[in-house]
């Protein structure tokens, strides 16, 4: 279960929507001090909307984000479900060998 977030997700995309809006752009510490949040919060979802918006190469998107988390439970599910097939067969392969005293 994830962790409760500080700032509710209307927060910071009124935040950023403000930030992206406004000409010229304004200083982001003033900024977060009219809103009441961290100045690198805001930092951080202004550059996760840029990325999300293909402005930025060097994060990934909200969707790869998403992928990514799922591929990586995916991952988690399969190497469980090996290391049981591993057991298992070593199990029924003990008790077929013929050498082995019974």
């Amino acid at each position: 279960m994830a962790a409760p977030r500080k700032y509710s997700l209307k927060l910071r995309e009124r935040a950023v929507r403000m930030y992206r809006t406004a000409e010229p752009k304004p200083q982001i510490k003033k900024l977060t001090v009219d809103l009441g949040v961290h100045p690198e919060a805001l930092r951080g979802w202004i550059r996760q909307s840029k990325a999300g918006a293909g402005e930025r190469d060097d994060r990934l998107t909200s969707d790869e984000r998403a992928e990514l988390a799922a591929l990586r439970r995916e991952i988690v599910q399969l190497k469980r479900a090996n290391e049981v097939l591993r057991t298992a067969s070593a199990y029924f392969a003990a008790q077929l060998d013929p050498t082995r005293p019974r």
